[in-house]
């Protein structure tokens, strides 16, 4: 009886960090915060792979490509997070105003008052400039 033919880790290891670098990278456009924690392990796993795949003379441009998928998934990720907790009372606001708002005359509303709450807490912005184009 013969075992499974199965991959030494070393050589997959830069598979692995690709995949976690666009795990990272679609987690990070679902839930922002769960997309920093997943963007900083397929970072670490990314940056170790790369002796390892040097170990066994195989080339390391797949954990390079890793590296900077997570890296862009990871500033991403801070960016909007960053941006949420900032926000945190205005879209809690929005959220509730939204919730009661029972007809489209009133959601539009909601919009109208979240855009010029966002105004008020960026100072470089001039009044009526922040407008979605779609509703959040």
């Amino acid at each position: 009886m013969t075992s499974p033919v199965q991959a030494r880790p070393a050589e997959s290891a830069g598979r692995r960090a690709l995949w976690l670098a666009f795990a990272s990278v679609v987690m990070t456009f679902m839930l922002p915060l769960a997309g920093l924690v997943m963007s900083v392990f397929a970072l670490v796993v990314s940056i170790r792979a790369i002796p390892a795949l040097r170990s066994v003379t195989k080339p390391a441009g797949i954990a390079v490509v890793g590296i900077v998928l997570s890296s862009l998934a990871l500033l991403v990720s801070l960016g909007v997070t960053a941006m949420q907790f900032y926000f945190s009372n205005e879209l809690a606001t929005y959220a509730d105003c939204r919730a009661g708002a029972g007809t489209v005359t009133a959601q539009n509303e909601c919009v109208e008052q979240l855009e010029r709450a966002m105004e008020k807490k960026m100072p470089f912005v001039r009044p009526g400039e922040v407008q979605f184009p779609f509703p959040p």
